[in-house]
C-alpha cells in the first residue's frame, strides 16, 4: 500500500482533506489507496464552482476502466475552485493523488466532523485489504 501523508485528514470513503489548520479553505482529493483500487482513471466529474455542499453528499464521480465511484463531500461549505487540470487529464488521480491530482477546494462552514487521522485511516484500509 502507498504511504499515507501524515499532514492530511481522511474519510472512510477514501477522500483526503488538506489545510484544516490553515484557515477556512481546504483542498480535497482521493487517496492513493482509492486510486489503486479504481485502476486507470479515465473520467472525473467535479462539483461546480459556487456549489454549496453538505458533508457526506455524493457530489461527483470518478470513472475508471474497472468501475464508477462517487466522490463524497468530506466537509460542508462552498466549492471555491475545481481542478480543471485533473478534469482534462484524469490520469493525474493515479499518478499524483496527493499533488496535481487534487479535485476541488471548499470554503468550509462549521467544524468538520468524522474526519480520520492518518492512523485511523490506515486501520480502515487494513480492514478492507
Amino acid at each position: 500500500m502507498s504511504s499515507i501523508p501524515q499532514e492530511l485528514s481522511y474519510t472512510k470513503e477514501h477522500e483526503w482533506v488538506a489545510g484544516l489548520d490553515d484557515g477556512l479553505t481546504v483542498t480535497v482529493g482521493i487517496t492513493a489507496y482509492a486510486a489503486e483500487a479504481l485502476g486507470d482513471v479515465v473520467y472525473v466529474q467535479l462539483p461546480e464552482t459556487g456549489a454549496t455542499i453538505e458533508s457526506g453528499d455524493a457530489i461527483g464521480e470518478v470513472e475508471s476502466t474497472k468501475s464508477v465511484s462517487d466522490i463524497f463531500a468530506p466537509v460542508a461549505g462552498e466549492v471555491v475552485e475545481v481542478n480543471q487540470t485533473v478534469v482534462d487529464d484524469p490520469s493525474l488521480v493515479n499518478s499524483d493523488p496527493y499533488g496535481e491530482g487534487w479535485l476541488f477546494r471548499v470554503r468550509i462552514e462549521g467544524t468538520p466532523e468524522e474526519l480520520l487521522t492518518p492512523e485511523e485511516y490506515i486501520t480502515v484500509t487494513s480492514a478492507e485489504s
